[in-house]
C-alpha cells in the first residue's frame, strides 16, 4: 500500500520525521532500493517518494548520529539510541549495515504516558504495584507495546507512591518527571556500561523500584533476581509469549545443575507475568493490545518448583477471580465484542485450533437455541 504523494517531497530527515508525527505512524523505515516507508496501524506503506539510494541513507544517518554512535556503528556495524525530535516527539532509532549500505528504522515513542484504560490493561494489576519486592515481567514479541505498558506501570507508581525508581534502558524511551517518587533514569552506553553492572550499582542507590529494560543474559537475569530477593520491586521484559514459556525461558538460560535452585527462586520472586500482543482493530483505525495475566499464587508456585510449567495455563484458566486471564480468552472476548477480526485473533492466538473449536461450539449452541 502507498501513501498519497505529498505536495513537497520530503528531502531531509526532519521532514520525514514531521510526516511520521503528523500521520501518527509507529515506525519509519529507510532502506536502499525502496522509498521511505511508514508503518501505519500495523501495515507497511511506501510513500510516493523517490527510491532511496545508499547516498540517501548515509546522509540521513549522518544527520542523526552522535559521535559515540558513529564509533559504535563503525566497530559493531549497528547502533541503537534514543533521540528527540525537537519538543514534538522522541524516537528509538536503529542504524545498521545491510548489503554494504546503511539501513535505518525509527520508532515513534508516544509523547504522552497512557493510562490503564487507554492501553486496555486490567486494573487488577494496580494491586501488584504496591508489593515491596519481587519481579513483574512484561513479555511479548518485538513491537507488542511492552515499553508502553512498563511506562504506564511506572507512571502509576510515580504519581501515587513515594518511591525511588531507577530505570536502566537501552535507550531511554519515555521520560518520567519526578512526582511523588524520585525517578533516576540511566541509559546503556551513556550512563552505565551494561544492564548487569547497572543493577549491581543500583542496589547501592537506595532504590525501591528498579526497571531493567531487557533481561538479555544470565548475568542480567541473576542480578534482577538478586534485586528482587533483597527487597526491591523489579520490572523487566523478555521476548516471549505466554506465562509458561516465559518461566521456561528464564530457567533454560541457567546450566542444568542450577535449574532446580532457580525454579525455587522464581517461585517466590515472580509477582506476575504480563504477556501481550498488539492487534489491528477490526475497522483498521488503529491497534489494540491483547493480554495474558499470570499472578503468582500457591498453585503456580508449586508447578514452577516441580517443573510442571506446562500446567500453568490450567491454573490461569481457573483463577479468573484473582485477576488472571489467558491470552486466547482475552482475544476471544475482544473478537466477540467486534474489536478485532477473526483472522487477527487466529494470527495472535497461542492455540488457534482450540479457539476455532470454541467458536464453532458457540455458533452451534446459538443455532440450536434458534
Amino acid at each position: 500500500m502507498s501513501e498519497p504523494a505529498s505536495t513537497a517531497a520530503p528531502a531531509t530527515i526532519d521532514q520525514l520525521l514531521d510526516l511520521v508525527v503528523k500521520k501518527d505512524a509507529s515506525d519509519l523505515h529507510l532502506a536502499v532500493g525502496r522509498p521511505p516507508t511508514l508503518r501505519l496501524n500495523g501495515q507497511l506503506r511506501s510513500m510516493k517518494l523517490p527510491i532511496l539510494t545508499s547516498e540517501d541513507t548515509k546522509r540521513y544517518s549522518e544527520a542523526i548520529l552522535s559521535e559515540r554512535c558513529k564509533l559504535e556503528l563503525e566497530s559493531e556495524l549497528t547502533t541503537d539510541f534514543g533521540m528527540a525530535f525537537g519538543d514534538r516527539a522522541r524516537f528509538r532509532v536503529s542504524v545498521f549495515r545491510q548489503k554494504g549500505a546503511l539501513g535505518i528504522v525509527l520508532r515513534l515513542i508516544p509523547s504522552r504516558l497512557l493510562s490503564f484504560d487507554e492501553i486496555g490493561l486490567p486494573t487488577s494489576i494496580k494491586n501488584l504495584l504496591t508489593r515491596p519486592r519481587g519481579i513483574v515481567l512484561v513479555t511479548g514479541p518485538t513491537g507488542s507495546g511492552k515499553t508502553t505498558t512498563l511506562a504506564t506501570l511506572l507512571d502509576f507508581i510515580n504519581r501515587e507512591h513515594d518511591r525511588h525508581i531507577i530505570t536502566v534502558e537501552d535507550p531511554i524511551e519515555y521520560y518520567h518527571s519526578h512526582q511523588k517518587s524520585v525517578v533516576t533514569q540511566r541509559e546503556l552506553h551513556v550512563d552505565v556500561p551494561g544492564f548487569a553492572e547497572a543493577l549491581r550499582r543500583a542496589l547501592r542507590q537506595d532504590p525501591d523500584v528498579v526497571l531493567v529494560g531487557e533481561m538479555r543474559d544470565l548475568e542480567t537475569i541473576s542480578a534482577a533476581i538478586t534485586a528482587a530477593e533483597t527487597g526491591h520491586l523489579v520490572f523487566a521484559t523478555l521476548h516471549t509469549t505466554g506465562s509458561a514459556r516465559t518461566v521456561d525461558r528464564i530457567i533454560d538460560v541457567y546450566p542444568k545443575d542450577q535449574q532446580e535452585q532457580i525454579r525455587t527462586q522464581l517461585s517466590v520472586t515472580i509477582v506476575a507475568v504480563i504477556s501481550q500482543v498488539l492487534c489491528s482493530t477490526a475497522d483498521g483505525s488503529g491497534r489494540i493490545a491483547g493480554f495474558e495475566i499470570m499472578i503468582m499464587n500457591p498453585a503456580i508456585e508449586n508447578l514452577i518448583r516441580e517443573n510442571k510449567t506446562y500446567r500453568i495455563p490450567d491454573i490461569i484458566q481457573t483463577s479468573k477471580g484473582q485477576g488472571m486471564v489467558l491470552l486466547d480468552d482475552f482475544l476471544f472476548n475482544i473478537y466477540t465484542e467486534g474489536k478485532i477480526t477473526f483472522q487477527e485473533m487466529m494470527q495472535k492466538s497461542q492455540d488457534p485450533g482450540a479457539l476455532q473449536t470454541r467458536i464453532r461450539e458457540v455458533q452451534e449452541a446459538a443455532a440450536r437455541r434458534k
